[in-house]
């Protein structure tokens, strides 16, 4: 499990510890996870910790050695640790692009090679991907964040099909709005040319909206759990407030529909226009 220091990552590892299952959590910094410790000591479980950084080939290499070290093999990688990343398509820097790619879609990739061996070897295992309702759909100002999202998505396709004759599950979990830290960690909106303050204006109101609307992260530990021990598994599980409703709304739109949303004049009009899109009230409680 990765990035099992908090949000989906530590709900998900104390879910499955509680669930029966040898977990083993990677955090970047095993000093920092006193919350995660706490909450397993209260629980009655363990989760073992091992100290890795997705973003580093050595680091990946290292953390995966210990691990296996420690457990022989891998039976269930759940690539839940990533970043966020605000910014409009004109103000986001290829910098910032390769930055959050590399930890959100590389981060994923690495661990995947690490594991993937073994399962081969053995005929069985499930890789679970965490990706995000934002691998679906154009969120509005997180241009970094969608493209590492849609790009998750794709790889994850890719590999179910590559690897279902080795006996390989893949599972790709898209949530919602899930309550997690990244609410104080994700408010960028530098509007750096001062043309699109609508633009992240309506950004920021989605995180607002969803603020508000967030989902316990113990329902996509709970997916998790189920997309690992079920014998009749999906590809894809939507999950969390607006999971459901983004995906299959966007499904739903003609592209033209979808382009039409940017065109629309105010936070008033956009919000009746979006909940007429995606069954989904933007407005904030008063």
């Amino acid at each position: 499990m990765t990035g099992a220091n908090s949000g989906i990552g530590r709900a998900t590892a104390l879910h499955l510890a509680k669930s029966g299952h040898t977990v083993i959590g990677t955090v970047r910094s095993v000093a920092k996870a006193d919350k995660l410790s706490a909450a397993a000591d209260a629980a009655g479980v363990t989760v073992d910790l091992v100290e890795l950084d997705i973003a580093s080939d050595d680091s990946v290499r290292d953390g995966f050695a210990e691990i296996f070290e420690r457990v022989g093999h891998v039976d269930h990688l759940v690539n839940n640790a990533g970043i966020g990343g605000n910014g409009v398509v004109e103000e986001t820097s290829a910098e910032r692009f390769l930055e959050v790619m590399n930890v959100d879609l590389c981060g994923g990739v690495r661990c995947v090679q690490q594991v993937l061996p073994g399962m081969r070897e053995r005929g069985a295992g499930t890789i679970v991907n965490i990706t995000s309702v934002a691998g679906r759909i154009g969120a509005i100002a997180q241009a970094p964040y969608v493209a590492a999202k849609w790009a998750f998505e794709g790889i994850s396709e890719q590999l179910a099909i590559e690897v279902a004759a080795f006996g390989v599950r893949v599972v790709i979990v898209e949530p919602g709005v899930t309550k997690s830290s990244i609410f104080g960690k994700n408010t960028d909106a530098k509007n750096d040319t001062g043309v699109y303050a609508a633009q992240y204006d309506r950004m920021l109101q989605m995180y607002a909206a969803g603020y508000h609307h967030a989902t316990d992260a113990d329902e996509v530990a709970e997916v998790i759990r189920h997309a690992i021990e079920t014998d009749d598994p999906k590809l894809r599980y939507q999950v969390s407030w607006g999971g459901n409703e983004l995906v299959q709304g966007r499904a739903a739109l003609t592209d033209e529909a979808w382009v039409a949303l940017g065109t629309l004049a105010g936070m008033p009009a956009y919000i009746d226009g979006f909940r007429d899109a995606f069954g989904l009230d933007l407005t904030l409680p008063s």
